[in-house]
């Protein structure tokens, strides 16, 4: 890959970042889930979140910010990530890799907690699966796609969708970090005010 290929590739993620921050649809979405998730954690709830391949990977990074450390020091906030290797071969084998993230949804959520559920085409359906058993426990459901028309995003209570402007998914992975990373920092400048005192 050519240096210009670089740039021609740089480039065309800054569009996508750009068409998100021309997006208000989206951006209230974010702010939405980020206060959401505050008022869970806040209230003694917690968050589930999941998704296939890089999604699975996004759903573990935020899972792992949220119970570790993101900026500052502060208290571990509740999250998890649907992503137990004996658990995905137990459920898959027994029920269906579909079923991997619907069981556990069922089998740990409560009411009162939120699902974070993320699938760039919203049309995977284990994830929609999960949805429904969130939605049958009593959470609330975030989620993440690409695609304004797609299951997913019709059935979430809040509906994050990246408008990338291509079409490929990976574009819309790199905005799906994005908002990741804020809505982390949304619920820490609720519930760890004085990590942000000195702005």
């Amino acid at each position: 890959m050519a240096v210009t290929d670089v740039k021609v590739a740089l480039m065309d993620a800054q569009k996508a970042l750009e068409a998100l921050l021309a997006n208000e649809e989206a951006l209230k979405a974010i702010d939405d889930a980020g206060q959401l998730m505050a008022d869970t954690i806040a209230a003694g709830g917690k968050i589930l979140s999941c998704g296939n391949g890089g999604s699975l990977c996004d759903a573990m990074h935020f899972a792992e910010e949220m119970t570790g450390r993101y900026r500052l020091n502060r208290p571990g906030f509740a999250a998890i990530a649907i992503s137990d290797p004996s658990h995905m071969s137990c459920v898959g084998n027994d029920y269906g890799y579909e079923e991997v993230f619907a069981r556990y949804t069922q089998a740990v959520g409560r009411a009162g907690d939120v699902l974070l559920a993320i699938t760039t085409s919203g049309t995977s359906k284990n994830i929609l699966k999960a949805v429904e058993a969130a939605k049958a426990n009593g959470m609330k459901v975030v989620g993440m796609t690409g695609r304004p028309e797609s299951p997913l995003a019709k059935m979430a209570d809040i509906a994050i969708v990246t408008p990338s402007g291509s079409a490929y998914a990976d574009r819309v992975q790199e905005l799906h970090i994005k908002a990741i990373h804020i809505m982390i920092e949304l619920v820490e400048r609720r519930l760890a005010p004085e990590n942000y005192a000195a702005e």
